[in-house]
């Protein structure tokens, strides 16, 4: 019997919200058992401690993404730490650098990145990183301001090998989403190979990028986790029980839960 658990999913998002209960049913029955909702701005990190503390074994994760740094107010960080000691957060993030579409200078994405970075050595959480086109400028904000017992993973992984062998040396983590199931994405899946278990998480990132076969399902769930799993059991070769437990096991250790 498999327990996986999804790490980074919007469930406040449209598409999810709405029908939570149905969602979070079909993703039981999937075999996802667990699941991080996570926060992007002061509305919905308000909506996913709301959500945790309704449902069993769904935590929390306050963020401020990087698109919307340039709105953040130092009053949105107050609250945030305020709904640290809410119950069931189990993270900081997804906060980072997106130099990718730039919706917010990048100055302002670096200040709020550093932010993140010292509340997390203030209350002892694990950050979830988002990083896209900014990979050497992500390293250097967490070499000299990441606290050295601040656990870190990069989601929705899309590094080269290079990359991936040096956020791995430095002890960090990485979670793979459905992008691994793309028929072009051999690079990520070489990415996958490259991971040992006990640094690798999974996750949809849903309602985004839904995975093959399902790829024309418009709205991403926890349920279509699995089809993310099997490809990484395949490509370890180890049966998805072997890969459901030992992903369990590095997933809990991280978040605590």
């Amino acid at each position: 019997m498999i327990s996986l658990i999804d790490t980074h999913a919007h469930l406040t998002y449209d598409g999810l919200a709405e029908s939570i209960d149905d969602v979070l049913g079909r993703s039981r029955a999937a075999g996802v058992t667990k699941w991080i909702s996570i926060g992007t701005d002061a509305e919905h990190n308000e909506k996913v401690v709301s959500l945790a503390a309704k449902y069993e074994y769904l935590y929390a994760c306050l963020g401020i993404h990087p698109h919307h740094a340039s709105e953040y107010k130092p009053e949105h960080i107050q609250r945030l730490i305020e709904l640290i000691g809410s119950g069931k957060v189990v993270a900081l993030g997804e906060t980072g650098l997106d130099f990718h579409y730039n919706f917010s200078k990048q100055d302002a994405q670096k200040e709020l990145f550093k932010r993140f970075l010292e509340i997390a050595s203030l209350s002892r959480l694990p950050v979830v990183i988002h990083s896209r086109n900014a990979f050497e400028e992500t390293m250097q904000i967490l070499d000299n301001y990441a606290d050295r017992t601040t656990k870190i993973v990069f989601h929705c992984y899309s590094g080269t090998i290079e990359q991936t062998r040096e956020i791995i040396d430095k002890g960090f983590y990485i979670s793979f989403t459905g992008i691994i199931t793309f028929k072009n994405a051999e690079l990520a899946r070489e990415c996958v190979k490259t991971v040992p278990l006990d640094r690798m998480m999974i996750e949809t990132d849903c309602p985004y990028m839904s995975p093959e076969p399902m790829r024309k399902q418009k709205i991403n769930e926890p349920a279509l986790l699995i089809h993310t799993a099997q490809k990484i059991a395949e490509l370890k070769g180890i049966d998805i029980e072997t890969l459901s437990e030992q992903l369990e096991n590095t997933t809990k250790e991280f978040f605590g839960i």
